[in-house]
């Protein structure tokens, strides 16, 4: 029995050490967690030192303030201390990164919508074209060009004196100007001619348009013969000495330039007022080029045949070349030239002044 009893001890014992070895664990813990207590103010829910952030948006040159303003409620909402709402993280839950991030969503949408936002644009497209071809605009029209009238004067002959200088010397000659058209043709022509000098010969004929007069061919003989041909199909005008050129709308030669004029003042007197200038292809015989005859002034004249009322026209010259012509047409004698007057670049000029009208036959 003794010997059973000296077995039984041991094992008994070794229980009772287990248990204080245990008993005395728990008061330590329960030491720990007492002392614990009274050095540390009471907490009701633990304290997480982690800060939550979100991953940073790449940086751009232009941040739009809408999402400066969401990052920024991010930040408050992870650091600041929830209110006590129910709503806003009471202080009975727990202080978890979950809750945090979610109390952070809460807070960038409230102020996102508290946030003035831009009114929003709204762009309408065109409504589309009815199926088919494109409907053309129709063009603008051109402005019309109101037309010139002409009135033709009757057929008749004007005798003319003549004083001319030539090389500082002065002479004295004779000319006239037969005029002859059937309202469909005509024909003109102008000679002067000195007593040891000879005569020269200028000739224009062609058609009687409702444009006026269209030359077909225009003549000067002055020893020998010179000529230039209207082609108006071909929109050319040919000389005999000289490369061809072009013809041009209302184009004139030399001598129906004058007649052309005075149909044209005759036809609108108010329309051509002092300062007006004509521009128009003039033919010579040897080329064409352009002429601006300007209205410079009315003017009473003392002439040969009596005095007379006048336009005066005149074509100054715009190269050193060039000759001027002065040119009066009298309206009572249906704006046929009374006076001509031509003035070579070398001094040299021709006068001729009216004396005499007659009969073309």
């Amino acid at each position: 029995m003794n010997a059973d009893m000296n077995i039984a001890m041991p094992v008994k014992t070794r229980a009772l050490m287990t248990a204080g070895v245990v008993l005395a664990h728990v008061v330590v813990l329960q030491g720990t967690t007492v002392a614990l207590s009274m050095n540390e103010p009471a907490i009701t829910r633990p304290f997480i030192t982690r800060t939550i952030q979100l991953a940073p948006a790449a940086r751009t040159n232009v941040q739009e303030p809408a999402q400066t303003t969401a990052k920024a409620a991010t930040a408050v909402a992870v650091t600041r201390k929830p209110s006590t709402t129910r709503r806003n993280a009471p202080e009975s839950l727990p202080n978890t990164p979950e809750v945090l991030v979610e109390y952070a969503q809460e807070a960038m949408n409230k102020v996102a919508t508290e946030t003035p936002q831009p009114p929003e644009i709204v762009a309408q497209a065109a409504p589309a074209p009815p199926p088919g071809p494109a409907p053309t605009e129709p063009l603008a029209p051109e402005p019309a060009v109101a037309p010139k009238t002409f009135v033709m004067p009757g057929s008749t002959r004007l005798k003319y004196n003549v004083t001319g200088g030539k090389d500082s010397l002065t002479y004295h000659a004779r000319a006239e100007l037969l005029w002859l058209h059937d309202g469909k043709t005509y024909d003109a022509r102008m000679e002067v001619s000195a007593f040891m000098m000879g005569s020269r010969l200028r000739t224009s004929a062609g058609r009687v348009t409702a444009q006026g007069l269209a030359p077909n061919r225009f003549s000067d003989k002055n020893r020998v013969e010179l000529a230039a041909h209207f082609d108006h199909d071909r929109g050319r005008v040919t000389f005999s000495n000289g490369p061809e050129a072009p013809l041009l709308t209302g184009a004139q030669d030399q001598l129906s330039l004058f007649i052309q004029l005075g149909a044209l003042l005759a036809g609108e007197p108010g329309k051509y007022p002092v300062g007006t200038a004509i521009s128009t292809q003039t033919v010579g015989p040897r080329a064409a080029e352009t002429w601006v005859v300007t209205v410079e002034r009315e003017e009473k004249l003392e002439l040969p045949g009596g005095d007379l009322a006048t336009v005066k026209l005149v074509r100054n010259p715009r190269r050193e070349y060039d000759q001027k012509a002065e040119l009066w047409l009298a309206p009572s004698l249906s704006y046929l030239p009374v006076r001509l007057r031509i003035t070579q670049p070398n001094g040299d000029y021709v006068d001729q002044q009216w004396r005499a009208t007659e009969p073309p036959g």
